[in-house]
């Protein structure tokens, strides 16, 4: 699968350099393998979620989080938020807020 942007990846490992390992690691499994729907992405990370219209990852113990749009039909990922635990809590909040 082709990802949209490491640069994100890099950014937030940058500020939260125990963050580097995991998505370093997180980006090489997204990088090589092929998913053709939110089922494979399950079998490979089991902590993923859907909430729409984003996958959030669950990197690093649950201790950071990635936010993407996946488009299974073109095999691209598209990083949207890279964030701390606690961030991830924040933006939930107000995410879910904003779609009721």
């Amino acid at each position: 699968m082709r990802i949209i942007s490491k640069g994100a990846l890099i950014e937030f490992w940058q500020k939260h350099p125990s963050a580097r390992i995991p998505l370093e690691a997180w980006y090489r499994v997204v990088r090589n393998t092929s998913f053709a729907s939110f089922n494979d992405i399950q079998r490979t990370f089991n902590s993923a979620d859907y909430v729409a219209p984003y996958t959030v990852f669950d990197v690093g113990g649950n201790n950071f989080r990635v936010i993407a749009a996946i488009h299974y039909n073109g095999q691209r990922l598209y990083i949207r938020f890279v964030f701390t635990h606690a961030e991830y809590d924040n933006w939930n909040r107000k995410h879910r807020s904003k779609r009721k």
